[in-house]
């Protein structure tokens, strides 16, 4: 028997589409008896309090565009799935106290974000962006200039800064390159490095230092916040690469744009301080920096991923059975 009499939807229309395309919204409108969709779409967060009240649901299910729940819960509202990333715009940590269970999209979405990483880091190798520039000027008969500058990432020793679900699911796509992976986290313990067949770095200067690529997936807490400082990312040899789809704060994007000046390394970000990316950015004139407007993951193709995640963990919820990707009040502490 359910556990649970309502489910309440809080998406827009293009949310619903998107992430929760038939079968999958069907099978969330069977999972209880009690089904409702509110469209956020121009809803205050009063309103939105005011909808919550009234209607009282054990399960809120939500997304990107739901309100932030108010301090003061319905009486019956015990989980509230998470359909994307970050729950910190959403839910309080004083509610994960207070015991409402809450979920997000887990690890669902990396391969996608890892995949935009590999993207990168070929970008980097191949010197892409320098070539989409020149190759498409009309009446320029751009072409190579003697030895190409380009390589190959057969081989190449990796560092990856931040071992999170994207970090693992890099380390495998890695795998038809035969390239050695050492990374640096506070987590990553000797047992979870045999996992995955990485090596741990001392430190992050020896991480930044002995490879020839890095990737920042650091998650951004004030402990991580500017921690590649200009010193740290001075550390990266000549012709090497530095990609980052992690979050862009991580880093000091100052001291990036002036190092990725000076041309003796390549960098691909998907992420930055300021988003979108201001007009005047310093980055977006140099030519050996390959950019990408945020969009790692999910591709959106690939929205149903996280739909099914969500789908799965509403099923188990409403069954009695655990549930994954569970935010937790020191998840909360070390999440973006």
């Amino acid at each position: 028997m359910p556990t649970a009499s309502s489910l309440l939807a809080v998406l827009t229309p293009t949310e619903m589409r998107e992430f929760l395309p038939e079968p999958l919204l069907g099978e969330v409108q069977r999972l209880t008896p009690g089904f409702r969709l509110i469209d956020p779409t121009g809803l205050s967060g009063a309103d939105f309090a005011r909808e919550l009240a009234a209607i009282n649901p054990d399960i809120v299910l939500g997304c990107w565009k739901t309100p932030p729940l108010p301090d003061v819960l319905p009486p019956r509202l015990r989980y509230v799935c998470y359909i994307t990333g970050s729950v910190k715009r959403l839910v309080s940590r004083t509610h994960l106290e207070g015991g409402l269970l809450v979920t997000n999209w887990g690890g669902s979405i990396s391969r996608t974000v890892a995949e935009a990483a590999l993207f990168h880091i070929l970008a980097c190798l191949r010197n892409a962006s320098h070539w989409a520039i020149t190759m498409h000027q009309p009446g320029v008969a751009a072409w190579k200039n003697g030895f190409s500058d380009s390589r190959s990432l057969f081989r190449r020793t990796v560092g990856i800064h931040g071992f999170g679900p994207v970090a693992r699911e890099l380390v495998k796509l890695l795998e038809p390159w035969h390239c050695p992976v050492t990374a640096f986290a506070p987590d990553l313990t000797a047992e979870l490095a045999r996992a995955y067949g990485v090596e741990r770095a001392a430190s992050l200067d020896a991480l930044f230092s002995h490879h020839e690529i890095i990737v920042e997936l650091a998650p951004l807490i004030p402990a991580t916040t500017g921690i590649v400082t200009e010193r740290v990312l001075r550390l990266i040899r000549p012709g090497g690469v530095f990609v980052n789809v992690g979050r862009g704060a991580v880093v000091d994007e100052e001291a990036l744009t002036r190092i990725a000046g000076e041309g003796k390394i390549s960098v691909g970000l998907d992420v930055y301080t300021t988003e979108p990316l201001p007009a005047t950015s310093g980055l977006r004139a140099l030519p050996r920096v390959n950019l990408t407007p945020h969009n790692a993951g999910p591709t959106i193709d690939r929205y149903p991923d996280a739909g099914a995640f969500a789908v799965k963990n509403l099923r188990a919820h409403v069954e009695g059975s655990p549930l994954e990707a569970v935010i937790t009040p020191e998840i909360y502490d070390q999440s973006s």
